[in-house]
């Protein structure tokens, strides 16, 4: 059974959670993405809450966390100690789970903050020193991202929640394995409408927040940043699982992972796409927890 409580943070940051297991068990914090929500981790937590603590948190702007308004709030130090105090208050010895945005910011916490953190699992989101490779330097890459300058317009709330969102629903087709997004059925869609009705902005402020998006002839701040590899290296053990069709997240951005992630394993999966914790939550689950009990 799925429970709910929120945590409040030292720095004064509410954060609002979905959690299922024993309390003594080995813990697992898992982080969701955009446009989604902690639920969207329930069928696998319900999957291996025999075995360890589950809590999946909503992320700062996702409400019923709190929701800053002011674009500032969503600079990467900002989420990363969120996460850093949530597991600190859970106990810490965490293995960090995390998808999409979930996974920027647990790729940032693991390489600069990795205390209270003993493994890493990263689903479908790029490292961030392959993502700016991939964004400076690849054709494929920069016109798959091209969304991102849609989502950073101060309009795009707006335009996402007109008809209904049907922007939003596009979005999962058009990262979607196949058209119609099978497990995109009328309860979850009830789920995600009821989510983004709380509003749009607090998630949209994660794509304002940051340079790391394709150049435009308008914007090219990405051509300005440098990475260090002291500041992105992590040295956790990692499990990288890629769904292969994953149209905004190429499998080039797994090449040459190793020189900042020097232990580290990946699964592919073929024919499963962004989204591949709805398409397949029996896999991700047993990939998470054989993982998570080495």
């Amino acid at each position: 059974m799925i429970e709910t409580f929120d945590v409040e943070l030292p720095h004064g940051i509410r954060i609002a959670c979905r959690a299922a297991g024993d309390a003594d068990a080995p813990l697992l914090v898992l982080l969701h993405g955009f446009p989604e929500a902690a639920f969207v981790w329930d069928e696998v937590i319900t999957r291996l809450a025999d075995r360890f603590r589950c809590v999946a948190p909503n992320l700062r702007g996702y409400a019923p966390s709190s929701v800053p308004s002011e674009v500032e709030s969503y600079r990467p130090a900002h989420l990363v100690g969120d996460i850093a105090a949530l597991v600190e208050r859970l106990g810490g010895d965490a293995v960090l789970v995390a998808h999409d945005w979930g996974g920027a910011v647990a790729w940032n916490l693991a390489a600069r903050q990795p205390a209270g953190l003993r493994r890493l699992v990263i689903i479908n989101a790029p490292h961030p020193a392959t993502f700016l490779r991939e964004l400076r330097d690849n054709p494929q890459q920069q016109a798959a991202s091209a969304y991102m300058n849609f989502l950073v317009r101060p309009d795009a709330g707006r335009l996402l929640a007109e008809n209904d969102f049907e922007r939003l629903w596009r979005f999962f087709e058009a990262l979607g394995e196949s058209p119609g997004c099978d497990w995109l059925d009328e309860p979850t869609r009830a789920r995600y409408r009821a989510l983004w009705q709380q509003g749009l902005d607090g998630p949209l402020n994660y794509y304002r927040a940051t340079p790391l998006r394709p150049p435009t002839a308008s914007d090219s701040a990405v051509n300005r940043i440098e990475f260090a590899d002291r500041d992105v290296t992590v040295t956790l053990p990692t499990l990288v699982i890629w769904g292969e069709a994953d149209r905004a997240l190429p499998p080039s951005l797994l090449d040459g992972l190793e020189r900042w992630v020097p232990s580290l394993h990946i699964e592919r999966i073929a024919h499963a796409s962004h989204w591949v914790i709805h398409e397949q939550p029996d896999r991700i689950a047993e990939l998470i927890g054989n993982f998570a009990a080495g």
